[in-house]
C-alpha cells in the first residue's frame, strides 16, 4: 500500500522528544498551576482549559496533575510538527505508540543499587515500578487529553471533532445512567486505552509494620505514622492538618478530604496516635515554638524550622525502607488501616466506607476478597493436610436370601 503523500511518516522508531518547557506554580488562585512552552512562555489553551478545570471545582493537585500530562502531550506535538488544533487521531495513536516504548524520567531517581524495577518485594510482597509508563498513566493521559480537546471542541477554540476516541461505545460516557441498584456492567475498552489488572489492596503485613515503627527515631514521626495508621488519612490530607484540627478528647482530627472543594471531615484517631502527639508537641515547645490553631501540626527538624512537606516525608519513608529492607509508601497505610476495619467482626463495611470516605461502597467491598498470601496458605495447607485413613467395612455382610434371590439356589 503507497504512503500517504499528504502527511509525513511519524514512525516512532528512533523519535527524540526533547523535555521543552515545564510546569510552574502560580500565586493567581484561578490558575494556580501554568505549563510553559520551550521559549518560557505560556501555553494558553492549556491555560484556558486549566482555569475551566478550577471553575468546575477542582482542586490545585488536579490541575497540578492536567498540567503535566498535557506538558507531554504539547511536548509530543512539537517533536512532530503538529499543531495541538491539527492533530488527529493517528497523533493520538502516535503518542500511546511513544509511551509505551519510551523510558519514564521519573524512574532516573531511583539510587544505586535499587532493586530491580518491576521485581516483588520479599517482606512485604509488593512489587517495585517498573520501567516506562504504567497502563494507568497513560490511560489518565488519554483522559486528560480527551476533557481538554472536548473544552476546546464546545467552545469553538480547537478543531471540530475531538482526536481522542471516545471511551464507550456512540461517544457516550460509560455508565452515564446507571442504576445505583443494580451492578455495574462489563463494557468493552475504548480504543487506545491500555489493559489494566483489578490489583488486590497493598496490605503492610504485621511484622513490617513493628519494623517500620520500631525503626522510627524520633516522636514525631511516630505521632506521623501513627495517625496514618489509625486515621486511614492520605498524605496531602496529613500534611495539610493544623492544630485546630485536633480534637484528642472526642479522639477524632479533621481533615480536608480529597474533590471536596475545601471541606473537612472527621477522621477517628487512636489514642496511642494521641499521646505519641502530646510528646511531640511538647518537645516542639521545649524548642521555643508553640504552633497557633491555624498553623500546621507537623514541622521539619533539621535546619530552619519550617511546614514537613511531602517530599521531606517521602525521604523519611525512603530511609525506613532501606534500613528493614521494605518497600512500602504512605498510601499503603491506609490499605492496612481499611483491611483491618472489614477484618473485624464487630464493624460492618458501612462503618470501614465511612472511616475511610470511599464515595461508593464498592470501593470498600474490594477489601472482602481474599489476599493472595492467605489463599496460597490455605492450599498449601490443603496439600499436606494428612489424608484419613479408609474405614475397614465391618459389620456389614451380605445377606443369604438376596443373593438366592439373584443368583438363585444352588
Amino acid at each position: 500500500m503507497a504512503q500517504d503523500s499528504r502527511r509525513p511518516d511519524k514512525s516512532q522508531s528512533g523519535l527524540v522528544v526533547p523535555r521543552a518547557g515545564r510546569v510552574i506554580e502560580t500565586q493567581d488562585v484561578s490558575l494556580p498551576w501554568q505549563v510553559l512552552d520551550g521559549t518560557g512562555l505560556p501555553i494558553v489553551p492549556v491555560s484556558e482549559f486549566l482555569r475551566e478545570l478550577v471553575a468546575c471545582g477542582n482542586t490545585a493537585a488536579s490541575c497540578r496533575s492536567y498540567a503535566y500530562d498535557l506538558l507531554r502531550w504539547f511536548r509530543f506535538l512539537a517533536a512532530v510538527q503538529v499543531q495541538w488544533n491539527r492533530a488527529q487521531r493517528t497523533e493520538v495513536r502516535d503518542f500511546v505508540l511513544w509511551l509505551r516504548a519510551s523510558h519514564n524520567p521519573a524512574r532516573d531517581r531511583h539510587r544505586e543499587g535499587a532493586p530491580t524495577p518491576g521485581s516483588v518485594n520479599a517482606r512485604t510482597g509488593k512489587s517495585y515500578l517498573r520501567e516506562g509508563y504504567a497502563p494507568a498513566t497513560i490511560n489518565h493521559a488519554l483522559s486528560v487529553i480527551s476533557a481538554f480537546y472536548d473544552h476546546h471542541v464546545q467552545a469553538g477554540h480547537g478543531p471540530v471533532v475531538s482526536p481522542v476516541p471516545p471511551q464507550g461505545r456512540h461517544g457516550r460516557r460509560i455508565e452515564a445512567h446507571h442504576n445505583p441498584l443494580e451492578p455495574f456492567r462489563l463494557h468493552r475498552r475504548g480504543a487506545y486505552r491500555q489493559k489494566q489488572c483489578d490489583p488486590e489492596p497493598r496490605v503492610v503485613p504485621d511484622d513490617v509494620v513493628e519494623d517500620l515503627f520500631a525503626a522510627l527515631g524520633c516522636n514525631r514521626d511516630r505521632a506521623l505514622f501513627s495517625m496514618f495508621l489509625s486515621s486511614g488519612a492520605r498524605a496531602a490530607e496529613m500534611l495539610g492538618m493544623t492544630i485546630g484540627d485536633v480534637h484528642p478528647g472526642e479522639g477524632r482530627i479533621f481533615v480536608q478530604s480529597k474533590g471536596l472543594g475545601g471541606v473537612k471531615q472527621a477522621c477517628p484517631a487512636s489514642p496511642e496516635a494521641f499521646s505519641w502527639l502530646a510528646l511531640y508537641l511538647g518537645e516542639l515547645a521545649q524548642e521555643g515554638h508553640r504552633p497557633e490553631p491555624y498553623e500546621p501540626v507537623w514541622w521539619t527538624r533539621r535546619g530552619s524550622l519550617r511546614p514537613l512537606t511531602y517530599t521531606a516525608l517521602r525521604a523519611v519513608l525512603n530511609r525506613l525502607n532501606a534500613r528493614i529492607g521494605a518497600n512500602v509508601c504512605l498510601h499503603d497505610l491506609r490499605h492496612t488501616l481499611c483491611q483491618r476495619l472489614v477484618d473485624d467482626p464487630g464493624l460492618s463495611l458501612v462503618d470501614a466506607q465511612q472511616v475511610m470516605r470511599h464515595r461508593r461502597i464498592t470501593t470498600t467491598s474490594g477489601y472482602l476478597r481474599p489476599r493472595t498470601d492467605e489463599v496460597i496458605a490455605k492450599v498449601h495447607e490443603h496439600y499436606t493436610r494428612p489424608k484419613p485413613p479408609p474405614r475397614p467395612l465391618t459389620g456389614w455382610t451380605y445377606n443369604p436370601n438376596d443373593l438366592a434371590d439373584v443368583f438363585g439356589s444352588a
